[in-house]
């Protein structure tokens, strides 16, 4: 069942139960339950479903894939307010709201669905604790793999009643993803550029050989020298430490590190940081940015990620499909 890949996936309803129309949610409930993850606190007699909603109209969302996921899917006009930092043109007008907001705030704006991720439930319960007190559906979710990816997607497609539009995107993701591949695939594996690929510098953080990130260095047609890297608490990111780096300087052909909030860096910092002139890439001036949100988030946008970075990796060989 594809929703097994949200290991950290929690769907959390408050006493006056889900705000769901019935089919979605006994598909949900029944496939939570296959999995042995039913509803925490959720009872699911006959009278209960007679006062679940027939439609989800006011949704907050807390972080800014999955805004973008329900621009994709057609939600705009839903959408009530959006996390601090999101920055998607259609909700600029938004009101904003954090993790460090009261429930009062949240209970003020009425609405139906409240969207976060794992991070945000792990480092927030009391606050996830009083807002389904209140009635207020609040659901955790976050794709980390491109397994879980697709999961991830119809899952938002059956919460918000937009499953022919999810099935949508996923089937143009999966086109264009066979069409990039293809391209790739004239490459030689023994003739692709060997990388590093940095998550956060002043941690000496690269990703997990499994994450969405490699995924698209892959998919570009680069080869992760940091395969041996191990993912830290089921996310992303996995430590690798300079000593590692440097022992592999003389395979790496070019120095790859995201851009953007979780890692504030330029080229110029990470050629001048200690030890890494011993880097065949940096010696070379193979250092290259790109923006995280184009690597990181399980978005549409992956496929602009992974044609950037391809641009990045053969400037002069390879062109769009």
């Amino acid at each position: 069942m594809a929703i097994v890949a949200y290991p950290a996936a929690k769907f959390s309803f408050g006493v006056h139960y889900a705000l769901f129309d019935r089919q979605r949610f006994l598909f949900l409930f029944l496939l939570l339950c296959l999995l042995g993850r039913p509803f925490p606190g959720l009872a699911a007699s006959p009278a209960d479903q007679e006062r679940i909603p027939l439609s989800i109209s006011r949704i907050i969302s807390l972080y800014p894939a999955h805004t973008e996921n329900l621009l994709s899917l057609g939600l705009a006009a839903e959408i009530i307010g959006v996390a601090n930092g999101d920055d998607a043109p259609l909700v600029a007008g938004k009101p904003r709201f954090s993790a460090q907001d009261t429930a009062e705030k949240f209970i003020a704006a009425a609405p139906d669905l409240i969207l976060i991720r794992p991070m945000i439930e792990q480092a927030h319960p009391h606050l996830v604790s009083q807002l389904q007190k209140s009635g207020i559906a609040v659901i955790s979710l976050q794709a980390t793999s491109i397994e879980e990816l697709y999961a991830y997607w119809r899952t938002m497609g059956t919460l918000t009643g937009k499953n022919k539009e999810a099935a949508a995107m996923i089937q143009q993701f999966k086109a264009e993803l066979a069409s990039i591949h293809q391209l790739r695939d004239t490459i030689p594996a023994e003739k692709r550029p060997r990388v590093y690929f940095e998550s956060i510098h002043d941690k000496m953080k690269t990703f997990a050989p499994s994450s969405i990130a490699i995924f698209v260095l892959e998919s570009a047609g680069g080869v992760n020298v940091a395969s041996d890297a191990t993912a830290r608490n089921s996310t992303n990111i996995a430590a690798y430490g300079k000593e590692r780096i440097l022992a592999k300087a003389a395979d790496i052909d070019v120095y790859l590190a995201q851009q953007g909030q979780m890692n504030r860096i330029s080229a110029k910092t990470i050629a001048a940081e200690a030890g890494f002139q011993a880097i065949k890439a940096v010696r070379a001036g193979q250092i290259h940015l790109i923006d995280e949100d184009l690597v990181s988030r399980p978005t549409m946008r992956l496929l602009e990620g992974i044609r950037q970075v391809r641009d990045l990796l053969y400037p002069e060989q390879l062109t769009h499909p």
